[in-house]
């Protein structure tokens, strides 16, 4: 079984593939989109989950995705469709890096993908030239609550702490409007949600060949994240302006 596979079964429970709450979300999207008329742009949108979202409630909001997964663009289609949205909504399968657009976006949204640019700052570099004078992004990044374990660091790399990631965000140019930093209650039911699913799905079908497979990144997962980084992972959420943004 592929890793896309995987996990679109790992996010059957909890379609936003980031520590955050149906609520978290539902705030986020209200503070990044005031007008309701929106063009959304999200790089890395997976299943389009937060595009859906934002179509669903906001019949006058247009929005494209990109991303490199044919499995999760399929469902954001299947999802669109069965929200009456598919008309408003444009896919694009492609790195999200070399997206090239010929209108600009009034939010441009990178939750959890800033590493298909290589970082925090590329992907904010990236969102820029896509983004309308007084237009919006909503990126999620992770940061290290407190020093992390060797085995953490291996995982995620040296991520900084959350002061330091919002000051870097400040210093390139970008001024914070909104932020949410995911509780702990976010972060395990995130995790449960994840390796519990592909724990369901294994016992589920015992006489499928890839059934042992699922069930092992099932347990190595779940114990990666107790033994190694529930302590220490943070995710944090921000609604940026520029600097030098004009009214809108």
């Amino acid at each position: 079984m592929s890793r896309e596979q995987i996990s679109d079964i790992a996010h059957a429970d909890h379609p936003i593939k980031s520590p955050l709450n149906d609520e978290s979300v539902g705030a986020l999207l209200e503070r990044a989109l005031p007008r309701g008329d929106e063009r959304v742009l999200d790089l890395g949108c997976g299943t389009a989950e937060w595009l859906l979202r934002a179509l669903a409630t906001r019949p006058h909001l247009h929005a494209e995705g990109v991303d490199v997964s044919q499995v999760a663009l399929t469902r954001a289609r299947q999802a669109a469709s069965g929200l009456g949205v598919d008309e408003r909504l444009v896919l694009h399968h492609q790195e999200a890096a070399d997206f090239v657009s010929t209108q600009p976006f009034d939010l441009v949204i990178s939750v959890g993908a800033t590493h298909a640019f290589g970082g925090l700052l590329p992907a904010l570099a990236a969102a820029r030239k896509h983004l309308a004078p007084g237009g919006r992004v909503l990126i999620g990044e992770s940061f290290w609550d407190r020093a992390p374990s060797p085995a953490a660091v291996e995982m995620f790399g040296d991520l900084d702490d959350l002061a330091t990631t919002v000051d870097r965000v400040a210093a390139d140019g970008w001024i914070p409007v909104h932020g949410h930093v995911s509780t702990r209650s976010e972060l395990d039911a995130y995790e449960w949600a994840c390796w519990g699913s592909l724990a369901d799905w294994a016992l589920d079908h015992p006489a499928d060949p890839a059934g042992a497979q699922v069930l092992e990144t099932a347990t190595a997962q779940r114990s990666e994240w107790l033994h190694g980084y529930r302590d220490s992972f943070g995710f944090l959420c921000l609604v940026l302006r520029q600097t030098s943004d004009g009214a809108s």
